[in-house]
C-alpha cells in the first residue's frame, strides 16, 4: 500500500475518531478540524520520504494535537484552553473505550437541539463521516455554497453558545435521542444510497451501524436505538445482493 493509499484509508476509518478526541480536548470543533487537516497535509509530505509509520493513527493524532496546541499558545486570550489541551500529553490515541466516549460526545454536540435539523445532519456527516461539503450538498439537495455557509454557522453557534462536548445527563437524553437516531440513520442512508459513481458507500454503511451500536450501549433497553440498530442490520444484510455484475 502506498503512503497516499494508507492515508486515504486512515482518513476514512480513523478520521472521525481522531477529530472527536481533539474536539473534546480543545473544546473547539473548527480548531480540531483544521488541525487534523494540517496533520494530513504534513503526512502527505513526510510519509513518501520516511514510509508509513507503524501506527499511522497515532502519528496523525500527535501531529494534529501539536498543531492545535501551537494555535492555542499563539492566542494568549485563551489560556484556559491551553491548560486543558496540554493535559493530553500522550503520544498515542487514547484507549478505544475513551475514543468511543469522545465520538458519542461529538454526536450529541452535533445533534444539540439548539441547532436546526439540517445543520445537525450536515455537521454530523461532515465531522463524523468525513463527507466533503460538495457530497453533503448533493445528498441534501442544496448548492455547495449554501451548505458551506450552514456548516460555518453551525460551528459558530456551537462555539458562541458554549454547547459542551459531553454525553448528556440521563434526564437530558429523551430530548436529544430521537434527533441523534435520525442522524445516525441518515449516515447509513448516505452510504446505502450513495451519490456519485458508487452505488454503495460501504464505509458509511459500516459507520452508521457502528454508531447505532454505540447508542444501544449508551442507553440499553431503550426501544428507539434498539429499533434503529435492528433496522440498519436488516437493511445491511441485503447489501451484498443489491448489485451484481450487470
Amino acid at each position: 500500500m502506498t503512503p497516499n493509499d494508507a492515508l486515504a484509508e486512515l482518513a476514512r476509518v480513523e478520521g472521525g475518531r481522531i477529530l472527536a478526541v481533539l474536539a473534546r480536548t480543545t473544546g473547539d470543533l473548527q480548531l480540531a478540524e483544521d488541525a487534523v487537516q494540517d496533520a494530513t497535509i504534513a503526512a502527505l509530505e513526510v510519509w513518501p520520504r520516511t514510509g508509513v509509520p507503524a501506527d499511522p493513527a497515532a502519528w496523525i493524532y500527535v501531529a494534529a494535537r501539536r498543531k492545535a496546541l501551537d494555535v492555542i499558545r499563539r492566542e494568549s486570550r485563551r489560556p484556559e484552553k491551553e491548560t486543558t489541551a496540554s493535559l493530553t500529553a500522550s503520544r498515542e490515541l487514547p484507549p478505544p473505550s475513551v475514543v468511543h466516549d469522545d465520538q458519542l460526545r461529538l454526536i450529541f454536540t452535533c445533534c444539540h437541539p439548539a441547532l436546526d435539523l439540517d445543520a445537525r445532519v450536515a455537521l454530523a456527516l461532515r465531522t463524523l463521516c468525513g463527507l466533503s461539503t460538495a457530497e453533503i450538498a448533493r445528498a441534501l439537495l442544496v448548492s455547495e455554497p449554501t451548505m458551506a455557509k450552514r456548516l460555518v454557522r453551525a460551528k459558530h453557534k456551537i462555539a458562541t453558545a458554549g454547547i459542551p462536548y459531553r454525553i448528556p445527563e440521563a434526564d437530558e437524553l429523551p430530548a436529544r435521542l430521537a434527533g441523534v437516531c435520525a442522524v445516525v440513520h441518515l449516515v447509513y442512508t448516505a452510504g446505502h444510497a450513495a451519490t456519485g459513481e458508487s452505488t454503495v458507500r460501504a464505509d458509511l454503511c459500516d459507520e452508521g451501524v457502528r454508531l447505532a451500536r454505540l447508542l444501544v450501549e449508551l442507553v440499553p433497553n431503550d426501544p428507539l436505538p434498539e429499533a434503529l440498530l435492528a433496522l440498519l442490520l436488516l437493511t445491511d444484510a441485503r447489501r451484498p445482493a443489491r448489485v451484481d455484475a450487470h
